[in-house]
């Protein structure tokens, strides 16, 4: 298999560096404290089920690209939800409801964070209602109502159904559970966040002792992005480059720190990448991600589905891995880097590189995953 010598070009939109970039660990740990971090992997840990989520090594493709190696956390494997969101909302229904069973939680999403609440919801034994777009798969939907959930379909966006969240919650006395921040709402997203932050502690882990030199995030409001930032300095004695990849359609954290304050998208066009599909990012993973993310790069569709495909006949690696289209952004943005010699000496991607990448979801819409692998 030789990914590069193909006459394939892998597609990157636009690179950009971070001109305000500095890296302050108590500022950081000042918008996502350390205790709150601790709390969320001593709960988590503690849930039937829990396992830490495998991580893999690219070795076919380390070797490839000329790279030491590339670890990918594979978060199919979270608990029966497929996705890295199992983490967030679960814990944050656990941390409002605080042991009240008369409680009915809401959320809007686009799907994994809303079956995670659902999830969250049914584990604790209360009611859960969910708003979703219409532009989100009946699959999703029904996955939700499986574990128990009340789902809303909502005409227009993930952003209207956010909106009809928050109108009918406030009517009905709901507590709402979202992972999005605004103003004076920004206590839950950052629980959600803290959970989140139980994949690099898994991750510190795992490597033994082994430097990781890069990490690479997908941002959607940036919420897991800048829950692995705060992880990293909460776990690590050092700093890896970090580097968030967005679609092109909708790169609301490289725009924002373009300009250093938030910049909202019109999203013209809904990316393959779903979840990541977001117009504007949250306030609670901006205050982190401002100043303390070295670079952003943006990818059109292009080569979702062929990733998808490489990672799951064991192209990159000695085993199968099943990857949802918004596990693909992390190894297409790699790969991109490495073409691009610019970019890659800007990265210092070399000999001695050990790279982390986020397999964020498996197959958590299976019609989607089939459709997209036998493209």
């Amino acid at each position: 298999m030789t990914i590069l010598s193909n006459g394939h070009q892998w597609k990157y939109t636009e690179f950009l560096d971070n001109e305000n970039y500095s890296f302050d660990k108590k500022k950081i740990l000042s918008s996502l404290s350390e205790k709150e971090i601790d709390d969320a992997y001593s709960s988590i840990s503690k849930w039937e089920g829990y396992a830490p989520t495998p991580l893999i090594s690219l070795n076919k493709l380390s070797k490839e690209l000329n790279l030491n190696k590339v670890f990918y956390k594979d978060e199919s494997k979270r608990f029966d939800l497929k996705s890295f969101k199992a983490l967030g909302g679960a814990y944050a229904v656990e941390k409002v409801t605080k042991g009240n069973n008369d409680i009915i939680v809401a959320t809007a999403t686009a799907g994994n964070h809303g079956r995670s609440v659902a999830w969250g919801a049914r584990r604790l034994g209360i009611k859960c209602i969910i708003f979703i777009s219409e532009f989100v798969s009946d699959a999703r939907g029904q996955a939700m109502a499986d574990l128990g959930a009340d789902v809303i379909k909502v005409k227009g966006n993930y952003e209207k159904s956010l909106i009809e969240c928050i109108k009918q919650s406030t009517e009905n006395n709901w507590q709402i559970v979202q992972d999005v921040a605004w103003k004076d709402y920004m206590q839950v997203p950052t629980y959600t966040m803290a959970g989140y932050t139980v994949m690099m502690k898994e991750i510190i882990n795992q490597i033994n002792n082994e430097k990781i030199t890069h990490i690479i995030l997908q941002a959607g409001v940036g919420g897991m992005a800048g829950a692995m930032v705060a992880g990293i300095a909460r776990y690590l004695d050092y700093v890896p480059i970090t580097l968030v990849v967005e679609p092109d359609s909708a790169a609301c954290v490289l725009e924002s720190i373009k300009t250093g304050k938030i910049e909202k998208i019109n999203i013209k066009r809904e990316s393959l990448m779903g979840g990541m599909s977001c117009g504007e990012v949250s306030l609670v993973p901006w205050k982190i991600l401002k100043s303390s993310v070295k670079h952003c790069i943006s990818l059109p569709d292009d080569d979702i589905a062929n990733t998808m495909k490489l990672l799951g006949n064991s192209s990159f690696s000695d085993e199968k891995i099943i990857a949802g289209e918004n596990s693909a952004p992390g190894v297409i943005s790699l790969i991109a880097s490495c073409e691009d010699q610019n970019i890659k000496e800007k990265l210092k991607l070399d000999i001695k590189s050990k790279v982390l990448l986020i397999g964020c979801e498996g197959d958590t819409d299976k019609e989607m995953y089939k459709k997209l692998i036998n493209q």
